[in-house]
């Protein structure tokens, strides 16, 4: 159950919230606010995806191109690739990480008030 979801009736029946009108998601969309959401979530979601991908990429070749390099040992049998294979998933990790509390901070309160725009104005 969402937070903000009414409260049940006390009929037993449910309510379904009222949804805008096509017109005004259009409207919405084409907003100042709108915008700004939009910019503050590519701005960081793109540049993380880019460097995420290259970074995937050279672990990718240097385990084709380089497997002496990989193969070096650091200690025990650890090994150059095993480290690097295990840095992405700390990576993958990090990044979601990341990304929740961008999403907390700056997303969510916008993406809020915009939804409660919209459904007080339906």
């Amino acid at each position: 159950m969402t937070p903000d979801a009414p409260p049940p009736s006390q009929d037993g029946s449910e309510q379904s919230p009222v949804m805008p009108s096509a017109e005004a998601f259009l409207e919405e969309q084409e907003s100042a606010e709108f915008g700004e959401l939009r910019r503050a979530h590519r701005s960081f979601a793109f540049p993380l995806t880019v460097a995420f991908v290259l970074w995937y990429l050279l672990y990718v070749l240097l385990s084709n191109y380089a497997g002496d390099f990989m193969g070096t040992k650091l200690f025990g049998n650890i090994n150059v690739a095993l480290v690097l294979g295990l840095a992405q998933f700390a990576t993958t990790f990090l990044i979601a990480w990341l990304y929740s509390r961008h999403a907390a901070r700056k997303l969510d309160p916008r993406a809020a008030e915009i939804k409660s725009r919209l459904e007080a104005g339906a």
